[in-house]
């Protein structure tokens, strides 16, 4: 496997996909996000897995989002996610509410090729009135408990930043084998890396733990800091900077046109020369 241009890869995510997004501290390709915007997507149905942050922000900012099922969206240290807050306020996106474990939960039975999976802790909670696909049901074993059946979910693209790929298109993503399962939950897996490595990680005892095979990576793409402002392992850190003022610029439409021209698209411009 090759990879392929950003742009091409922002290109193959239709408008109106249900695009399944990793949160900031779980290997966002805030790369691809800036990509999609460039190109003008539109009428996505974001997933947070299990909650949205600095990308859902900026594609809901630049009105490529439709809707956010999701367990919260936040910009953690920095507060609220502005473009989203101001968003939904306006009524220009839905919001599907679900809890962290609900999400991956749902993720998993589609992993295992099931439709459906139970899980606890879900009744008695304000959410099961605003989601009529989840149900309510009692334990076919006959012990009287109640329980909570949550439907498969198969995001039509899975998008996440891995360190690098090897030769035979492998993604190394060390620790955060979430990834994994997203991976094996989508129809695509969409990835952005740093780097390619002449290699097969599947072959080294070291590597392969924090491997995806390749037959569940759909294409990759170089993108060099492509998690920015995310921290990537032990690669790079967080920048708490470029969120923070991001933050302040977001707040307003204005603001956030001014920090999309010069991060999104000014910067692209410059890379391309």
């Amino acid at each position: 496997m090759t990879p392929i241009s950003l742009e091409a890869m922002a290109a193959s995510v239709p408008d109106g996909a249900l695009l399944a997004l990793p949160p900031d501290n779980s290997l966002p390709s805030v790369a691809l996000a800036k990509a999609l915007i460039r190109r003008g997507a539109r009428n996505l149905r974001l997933l947070g897995v299990p909650v949205s942050g600095f990308a859902t922000d900026i594609l809901i900012g630049a009105g490529c989002v439709a809707s956010v099922q999701t367990s919260a969206v936040s910009l953690g240290e920095a507060g609220f996610a502005p473009r989203f807050t101001a968003a939904l306020k306006a009524g220009k996106i839905t919001i599907q509410d679900a809890t962290c474990p609900a999400i991956h939960t749902m993720l998993q039975a589609s992993e295992k090729g099931v439709p459906f999976m139970p899980l606890r802790g879900l009744i008695g909670s304000d959410i099961l009135a605003n989601r009529p696909d989840w149900r309510v049901v009692e334990s076919p074993f006959g012990t009287g408990e109640k329980i909570v059946l949550l439907p498969a979910l198969n995001p039509d693209v899975a998008a996440f930043h891995g360190v690098m790929a090897d030769s035979h298109g492998n993604i190394y993503v060390g620790r955060r084998r979430e990834c994994a399962t997203l991976a094996h939950a989508s129809k695509r897996a969409l990835v952005t890396v740093e780097r390619v490595i002449e290699a097969n990680f599947l072959e080294d005892e070291r590597m392969a733990p924090g491997t995806i095979n390749a037959t569940y990576i759909s294409a990759f793409a170089i993108a060099a800091r492509g998690a920015r402002p995310a921290a990537l392992l032990d690669e790079y850190g967080f920048d708490a900077d470029y969120v923070a003022t991001y933050a302040r610029a977001a707040k307003t439409d204005a603001g956030f046109a001014d920090w999309c021209a010069e991060h999104v698209f000014e910067s692209q411009a410059v890379a391309a020369e």
